[in-house]
């Protein structure tokens, strides 16, 4: 009985090895697929060429610049308050403006001639539907008009100011 007891005991101390080393075998099998899977991947992700543009763009993405930006230069004109009709009613239109300008060659010829930068905007301003001007592309189109009419020189100047956005800082219709 003794004999049968020893046996008992190393076989499943035997079985018991035998088990944990299938273990230890599966989990090295499930390891190299995925270590296969990964590597299998790079390379395919290198080849094709993507993992290249994708690694080009995050470094220019993270790049410092190498120069300072230039501080922005910007022209701001005091508020205008205009009275807009259309066929059935009269509002008023009060709206600040600034400008955002490209040199400071610009800014000085806005400052310069200030008094005719305000007529061509009062002038344009009077002429707007106030249903039209309160909506988005209404807004957008009165942005358009103003570059295009302050971008024009003021004589006797050859050439007049480079304006790249014309910004509203208040816009009320009433």
């Amino acid at each position: 009985m003794a004999t049968a007891t020893r046996r008992t005991s190393g076989s499943s101390s035997g079985s018991g090895s035998k088990g944990f080393g299938k273990l230890i075998l599966g989990l090295l099998l499930v390891l190299m697929i995925i270590g296969a899977s990964v590597a299998a991947t790079y390379f395919f992700l290198q080849k094709s060429g993507f993992l290249n543009s994708a690694m080009a763009e995050g470094a220019e993405i993270h790049t410092p610049p190498s120069a300072p930006l230039p501080a922005p230069i910007f022209a701001p004109l005091e508020p205008f308050t205009v009275t807009l009709r259309d066929e059935r009613t009269t509002r008023i239109l009060y709206v600040a403006i600034t400008l955002r300008l490209v040199d400071q060659a610009s800014r000085d010829t806005i400052s310069e001639y200030m008094p005719e930068v305000r007529d061509r905007v009062l002038r344009l301003l009077s002429v707007q539907n106030p249903t039209y001007v309160q909506t988005p592309e209404g807004r957008e189109q009165l942005v358009q008009d103003l570059t295009r009419l302050l971008q024009r020189p003021y004589l006797p100047q050859p050439r007049g100011p480079e304006i790249s956005a014309v910004l509203f800082t208040a816009f009320v219709v009433q």
